[in-house]
């Protein structure tokens, strides 16, 4: 039988695709609001073709951290590198950083300093797309709309500026095919063709979901954000959301989420990043995360209250009422372990169905 150091090694030994290929770096960063910390020197790195999960209890900071990757904020200290093509590429992102540039592409490679762009290079030139917490459709437009609409700068260029897509220039048309295609493509893919023609607003809940994850691939990203896309799903939906995150890794899109749906996340993470307060205090794969005791507490709180003394209670109910029904006769005492002389504080987590927390 393997020994615990052997087995230790062997761990070591299994490829961190996020530590040798990451995508995406987060490094020392903080985001302060006045006197209020919500980031605190978080560092953490999301690896080419992985699900990352970013999760941890609520006002752990989680959304903060989207908005400092895709430019709603900037970080008031760190720093936020997006790679395309493989490795770390440390000596380009070096060079950028000492030539004050924001990105710089060279030899089929790219560094792009995320804080220093602002939201719509973010976008159009790291190709970074992210949804929200809150959906945000254009719900008067019809489902194959919405996905056009995500495609409007290569349409507007295509266009020349308007007067191209009035007369319906040759060069607008084959552009408007390819989006079109583009958006039949993902309402395929998520099961949403037979509705292309209706009111974004008309579609169920769950469908509207996926419609934001297809917009948002209609940007051909290299890294889709998805800011808790199980929330107010049921066990299909999920089931779904599951395979279509899959699919989306699989065909070369790496994938950042913050979900609260513990289900979802150690069904497809590959990496996993727990927050709490702020602070990172867990980073690994999912078996190793939660069988974390800081992660376990961090989501259940430690009880701090003493335990109720049930025959101590017992006594007063029959002082008042005379008498107890059977099922509550009061059973012998049992000697309890003393209580550590100070506990943590308890943390309030709401849970709800599906493993949610």
């Amino acid at each position: 039988m393997a020994s615990v150091a052997e087995m230790d090694a062997s761990v070591s030994a299994t490829p961190r695709r996020w530590e040798d290929d990451p995508i995406l770096s987060v490094q020392h960063l903080t985001m302060r609001f006045g006197g209020l910390v919500a980031i605190n020197d978080l560092s953490f790195d999301v690896g080419r073709g992985d699900i990352t999960a970013l999760i941890g209890p609520n006002g752990a900071g989680k959304t903060t951290v989207f908005n400092c990757v895709t430019g709603f904020y900037k970080p008031t200290e760190g720093r936020v590198v997006m790679r395309h093509g493989p490795g770390r590429q440390d000596e380009l992102v070096r060079r950028i950083t000492d030539s004050g540039l924001r990105w710089k592409e060279e030899g089929g490679q790219g560094i792009f300093l995320l804080e220093r762009m602002p939201d719509y290079e973010i976008s159009s030139k790291a190709k970074v797309a992210r949804t929200f917490q809150n959906i945000r459709l254009f719900g008067g437009m019809t489902v194959l709309e919405n996905l056009l609409v995500a495609q409007h700068n290569r349409l507007v260029v295509a266009s020349g500026y308007s007067f191209g897509g009035i007369l319906g220039l040759p060069n607008y048309r084959r552009a408007e095919k390819t989006a079109i295609e583009k958006a039949v493509y993902w309402l395929e893919h998520t099961h949403l063709i037979d509705r292309a023609d209706d009111p974004a607003a008309d579609l169920p809940y769950g469908a509207q979901r996926r419609l934001e994850i297809a917009r948002a691939m209609c940007t051909d990203p290299e890294l889709l954000c998805l800011d808790e896309p199980a929330a107010g799903l049921n066990p299909r939906e999920s089931a779904e959301l599951n395979d279509l995150l899959k699919f989306i890794r699989n065909n070369g899109t790496s994938v950042l989420l913050i979900e609260h749906d513990m289900g979802v996340v150690m069904e497809i993470s590959d990496h996993i990043v727990v927050l709490d307060y702020g602070v990172k205090i867990a980073d690994g794969d999912a078996p190793t995360v939660k069988t974390d005791p800081r992660v376990v507490a961090a989501y259940l709180g430690v009880e701090e209250e003493e335990e109720i003394d049930v025959p101590e209670v017992l006594k007063d109910v029959v002082e008042q009422v005379g008498e107890l029904p059977p099922s509550f006769e009061p059973q012998p005492e049992v000697a309890r372990p003393a209580k550590p002389a100070k506990a943590k504080r308890p943390r309030s987590r709401s849970t709800t169905k599906g493993g949610k927390a």
